[in-house]
């Protein structure tokens, strides 16, 4: 992919989330890896009007390029770009159940066994810091040590992928994770699953999706 396809993919994937109901307005932000660091959505900026040349520039070192500042969560972009060199992509959104359960300040259980997605028994809640400070993002680094996706305590989520359409749909499993987890706690005492299963559909996860490979 082109860098300037990339950034009208970073663009549509912004709109889309925002069309699914897991962002509102420019509180989210969206970036992916390029050659020597990573592309960012502005700070502030209506997705709607947006431009491939708008989405910033920026190395690994926190320095950008272009006529508009990096949103103001830039530094957790970088940050998990540099610990985790799997990650080529993270979207940062602001979703209804997955912030709600962020301000109760608790992790996503093994409600349904579709957590392990994330990597692990839990979706981890991060431990709360200011937005844009390098405090949060030292928060989040940990909270994503051994998993894919986080949740930021009382303000949002992380999630991450190899691209950005599989970060995306990170992004909209874990929301539909902390739905089931908030409607399961008014009906009741949820039953979590155990950690044994847990690390069963962890390693299923493994070989998920692949398809063998065929001849001819």
């Amino acid at each position: 992919m082109t860098e300037k396809a990339l950034r009208q993919q970073i663009i549509d994937a912004c709109l889309r989330m925002n069309a699914l109901g897991i962002n509102q307005g420019t509180s989210g932000n969206i970036s992916a890896r390029v050659r020597g660091g990573l592309l960012i959505t502005p700070s502030g900026v209506p997705y709607e009007a947006l431009k491939p040349a708008d989405i910033v520039k920026m190395g690994l070192d926190g320095a950008w390029s272009g006529r508009l500042a990096p949103s103001s969560e830039w530094r957790f972009h970088v940050d998990i770009m540099a610990a985790k060199p799997e990650v080529g992509a993270v979207v940062h959104t602001h979703s209804a159940f997955a912030t709600t359960i962020a301000c109760l300040r608790r992790p996503i259980p093994a409600v349904h066994y579709m957590v392990a997605v994330a990597g692990g028994d839990s979706i981890p809640c991060a431990d709360y810091a200011t937005f844009g400070t390098q405090a949060l993002s030292d928060n989040a680094i940990a909270a994503l040590r051994d998993r894919t996706a986080c949740l930021l305590a009382n303000h949002g989520v992380i999630a991450t992928g190899a691209g950005v359409d599989k970060a995306l749909a990170l992004a909209v499993e874990v929301e539909t994770l902390a739905r089931i987890y908030w409607q399961a706690l008014q009906a009741g005492t949820p039953t979590i699953l155990g950690p044994d299963e847990m690390a069963r559909v962890v390693n299923k996860f493994q070989s998920y999706g692949r398809q063998p490979a065929h001849d001819g």
